[in-house]
């Protein structure tokens, strides 16, 4: 037998006003898209920017449904439009942030199960890296070099 010890490095911000060039404006285009949610079940809204290594910049919000399967979550949404549309560009980073009608979201929130297998699968895909950076409505924001340090033993292809 052996044990084997994984570890995590990610960088925390004390607030959005301390991310510079494209990361604050990522995150600043996530939280101005978090308000065109879709969410009447949850009232937690959930917006995603994503920068993808062409320059362009997609966006997307969670879209609930009273099939509460049916829905999609924000970063989802833009992970897929952005293979859509975009396809072999690789992503560089994504932004997420996400906030509660019924209070203040102060802790930064990251991505679903769901969410980090389909990002982890882009990931494998391109071979590099995607930055993620993460917050509530406010308060911290958390910065990560690559989806693998959220979910160090993805599935993936090459498990098939």
């Amino acid at each position: 037998m052996q044990e084997v010890k994984l570890t995590t490095t990610l960088t925390v911000y004390d607030n959005l006003n301390e991310l510079v060039g494209s990361d604050a404006s990522l995150m600043h285009l996530a939280i101005k898209v978090r308000n065109t949610a879709y969410a009447p079940y949850s009232n937690y809204k959930v917006g995603a920017a994503i920068l993808l290594e062409n320059g362009e910049i997609i966006t997307g919000t969670n879209q609930e449904n009273a099939a509460y399967p049916s829905g999609l979550c924000a970063e989802r949404v833009a992970i897929f439009y952005a293979g859509s549309q975009y396809p072999g560009v690789p992503i560089k980073k994504i932004a997420i942030t996400a906030a509660a009608s019924n209070g203040s979201s102060n802790e930064p929130v990251s991505s679903c199960g769901a969410c980090r297998q389909s990002i982890a699968e882009y990931e494998q895909k391109q071979k590099t890296p995607i930055e993620m950076l993460f917050m509530g409505e406010t308060g911290k924001v958390i910065k990560m070099n690559s989806l693998a340090d959220l979910l160090p033993l993805a599935f993936g292809a090459d498990d098939l």
